[in-house]
């Protein structure tokens, strides 16, 4: 994911050169467009991972652009635009757009989004195994003592977030900005009561957790065999 190739395209000179310096922040390698009329070419001949591409810009029209090169570029591409209009989100995602951001956008928001988009062309890491639990994240698959687990959609998403970060302690922040864009406020316990549920449903004891354990002030780490 570091490395990547990400286009930005934003006519606004002042708001394309704070993204493009957050971006190279993060190890991204980042070109810039300013218009939509040099924007396909650029989009299709540039070997790019992912374009954040303006809703309205000058010479073609953002959503334009989107629909002359879907078809033809294999990469990711987000909707930036100025207006929170759900007829200019219907436009972006029927378009084939991969996501929808509407501006202003707050940094940290924004690099979580790129990296949740660029997860998305990586390949399914292998069977992750501890002791008698199973990840099977091709199939979303969790099994333990060669049963399968149930888990909700967001419990196995925040199962397979911890366990891809074994022997790390990540933090509520993390975790929040990798599974919703969101930053932690400090108030929301919505995570440690999904860690709860989450620890009786792969047999780790919410009362002395073995598997997931809180560092406190820190957050959690999952813990390998």
């Amino acid at each position: 994911m570091q490395g990547a190739r990400i286009l930005l395209v934003e006519d606004d000179e002042r708001l394309a050169q704070l993204v493009c310096a957050a971006l190279a922040r993060e190890g991204f390698e980042v070109a810039h467009c300013a218009r939509g009329d040099e924007a396909p070419a650029r989009i299709l001949d540039g070997g790019f991972d992912l374009v954040l591409l303006d809703g309205h810009l000058p010479g073609k029209d953002g959503f334009e652009v989107l629909r002359e090169v879907r078809g033809r570029f294999a990469g990711r591409i987000a909707m930036l635009t100025a207006r929170d209009d759900d007829i200019d989100q219907v436009l972006g995602l029927e378009g084939g757009a991969d996501d929808y951001l509407a501006k202003p956008v707050a940094p940290r928001v924004l690099l979580a989004r790129v990296r949740a988009l660029l997860r998305r062309d990586a390949p399914a890491p292998a069977a992750l195994r501890f002791g008698p639990l199973l990840i099977r994240p091709e199939a979303r698959e969790v099994r333990l003592n060669d049963q399968p687990v149930p888990l909700t959609t967001a419990e196995y998403d925040l199962l397979a977030y911890l366990a891809g970060r074994a022997g790390q302690v990540v933090s509520r922040d993390d975790i929040m900005q990798a599974l919703r864009g969101l930053e932690f406020d400090g108030l929301d316990r919505a995570i440690d009561a999904r860690i709860s549920r989450l620890r009786r449903r792969i047999g780790d004891d919410p009362a002395n957790p073995t598997r997931i354990r809180t560092v406190r002030g820190q957050g959690y780490l999952f813990m390998p065999d």
